[in-house]
């Protein structure tokens, strides 16, 4: 236990600092990296032609946002279809056929870093660093931008503007993106992973290794026998290529932004990308900084830090509490090994050098937000283990959350807790001096529904899909969780899979690629038209009847709406999943 204490010391000694600073950021105040960055930013205005001082509306604001990243589209589009052209290629490798290609273009752009390819024989050094890199920062300045928009939505009053797109993008990128990022790179570096431009290393292995994979066939999908099992066959390796790359820059950026992905198809299980138990540790809290101290900012510039403090009280207990649950389930190991006379925790799937602790607060960090990035394949937990990273995703990734993105969701739900309360006592709601009004319920409501029902309904065409149940290399109800995992993570913008499912299909390509469109910009765009609406109101005082939402018993009745509309919606899914998978084992 002593891992878990570490990490939330290490969270609460940065959390206030950081977000106090992300606050005067993004309010133009002075800080200490004003002499080194503000030149920059002058710089890139004057290129780019951007009046800091003019402020959007936001249709504007939205408008900006999606024409940014439908530019970022097609240049990684592009890039992805030339790869072949362009150079810092070593292994001269292909470029990518236009259907993966354009799942991973809108992959990246939009945060999610889904990838059905092997990331080390199909991206090149120039793909990884001038693509997919680049997209990891102004992924999520993007969602960050939005977020710091959304809080203006609430701390304004009779005003039709929420600040500047690009400067807001521009401030989040240059003041704490680059920065941390740097730091942490070079910390990386430090501790084993590896940062170059070599060729792929060829290497003989001490003694021949023999070993059984699954046998594909020429569209690279598992051969079935006649009883529908797949089939292998018997390889034996006697030397193996060991990639190399410029690893440690995407590393740091990934777990930062919430991007997730990886340089290898390992992702971080990948020694070269997580090499050491300390490496572990600092990449769940790279994941965690940025999603928690954002709280502390909407507190700071609303003017009401217990605000703040009451949002960031509800993501932690729901993120401690699948901590707790996943460890102890993980812990207590597989029923069906148990019968055979092996007791203990389950190690499948897991690197011995992170052990159960360090493999579960990686599960819970990385799907409780938005990132993606893996230490541990979540198709090895047990049933009921791996339904907590797709509880985790299915809520909508606000326990913290995408970098941003988590934070306004989080809002959503709270003004549904607002209104819901309101109804219950009889008074109009209110949420930190505006009222909530019928405009807002719409798009608070699409903020957290949007993506949800893109998974239902996806998972549901999938299971009726010849092309889509042939990918599954489990039946029953482990390939349903398979599936459903795989939609919940693209519409959630998370990347990360479960494993067990061939997805470099058309099938899974083109319809994966329309849940993250629109688990990405949906609720981007409707949590900024609600915050244009509240911009808009008047402050109200608050009287006697006014719900003060800053306290205790509002976080706990925020934390049972998200649980109950969580459950609401996705428990028949999870039911016909890792439930009746658990129900099975344990019978």
């Amino acid at each position: 236990m002593i891992q878990p204490a570490v990490l939330i010391a290490l969270l609460a000694t940065t959390i206030k600092p950081l977000g106090s600073f992300m606050s005067k950021v993004f309010q133009g105040e002075r800080t200490f990296l004003s002499p080194v960055f503000v030149p920059c930013e002058n710089l890139l205005y004057r290129i780019c032609g951007v009046d800091r001082d003019e402020e959007m509306g936001w249709k504007r604001y939205a408008c900006a946002m999606i024409l940014f990243n439908l530019v970022l589209f097609v240049a990684l589009f592009a890039m992805l279809m030339l790869q072949h052209l362009l150079p810092l290629n070593p292994q001269n490798l292909p470029a990518f056929t236009w259907q993966p290609a354009l799942n991973t273009a809108v992959s990246f752009v939009t945060n999610t870093n889904w990838q059905a390819y092997v990331g080390e024989q199909a991206a090149s050094y120039f793909t990884q660093m001038v693509g997919l890199t680049v997209h990891n920062f102004v992924s999520a300045a993007t969602g960050i931008a939005v977020a710091i928009a959304v809080i203006r939505g609430f701390a304004r009053r009779t005003t039709a503007t929420l600040g500047n797109f690009w400067v807001d993008m521009t401030r989040c990128t240059l003041y704490i993106l680059v920065p941390i990022s740097l730091i942490a790179a070079l910390f990386l570096v430090s501790q084993g992973v590896i940062q170059n431009f070599s060729d792929y290393k060829t290497v003989a292995l001490v003694q021949p290794v023999t070993y059984d994979r699954p046998k594909l066939d020429g569209t690279g999908s598992p051969v079935k026998d006649a009883s529908g099992n797949p089939v292998t066959e018997s390889v034996t390796a006697k030397e193996v290529t060991i990639p190399m790359g410029p690893v440690a820059s995407q590393e740091a950026i990934k777990e930062l932004g919430t991007n997730g992905g990886g340089f290898f198809n390992a992702n971080s299980a990948h020694p070269f990308e997580n090499p050491t138990p300390l490496t572990n540790m600092v990449e769940i809290f790279l994941i965690l900084l940025i999603p928690l101290s954002l709280t502390y900012t909407f507190g700071a510039m609303v003017g009401n830090t217990r605000q703040g403090w009451a949002l960031l009280g509800v993501m932690l207990l729901i993120l401690a509490a699948s901590f707790a649950v996943l460890q102890g389930v993980e812990s207590s190991g597989n029923p069906l090994v148990a019968k055979l006379g092996v007791h203990g925790g389950n190690m499948e799937g897991k690197e011995t050098r992170f052990g159960l602790t360090g493999s579960a607060l990686f599960a819970v960090a990385t799907t409780g937000t938005s990132c993606g990035a893996v230490n541990t394949m979540h198709d090895s937990l047990t049933p009921l283990g791996g339904m907590i990273p797709l509880s985790l995703i299915l809520l909508g990734e606000l326990v913290p959350g995408g970098v941003g993105s988590g934070l306004y969701t989080m809002l959503a739900f709270a003004v549904i807790a607002v209104f819901v309360s309101g109804l219950m006592i009889g008074r109009t709601p209110e949420y930190l001096g505006k009222k909530i009004e019928v405009r807002e319920m719409w798009m608070s409501v699409v903020t957290i529904l949007a993506a949800g029902v893109m998974v239902l309904i996806l998972s549901g065409i999938a299971m009726i899909s010849p092309s889509a149940v042939a990918s599954m290399a489990n039946p029953g109800a482990h390939g349903l969780s398979e599936v459903l995992y795989a939609f919940a993570s693209m519409a959630n913008n998370n990347g990360s899979a479960f494993a067990g499912l061939t997805a470099n299909t058309d099938f899974y390509n083109l319809l994966g690629s329309l849940a993250m469109i629109v688990g990405r910009y949906a609720p981007a765009v409707a949590v900024l038209a609600m915050a244009g609406s509240l911009a808009e109101k008047k402050y109200v005082p608050p009287s006697l009847g006014t719900l003060p939402t800053d306290k205790v018993p509002f976080a706990l009745w925020l934390t049972l709406v998200i649980l109950i509309v969580g459950a609401l919606t996705f428990f028949p899914a999870l039911s016909l999943g890792p439930i009746v998978e658990h129900l099975t084992i344990t019978m």
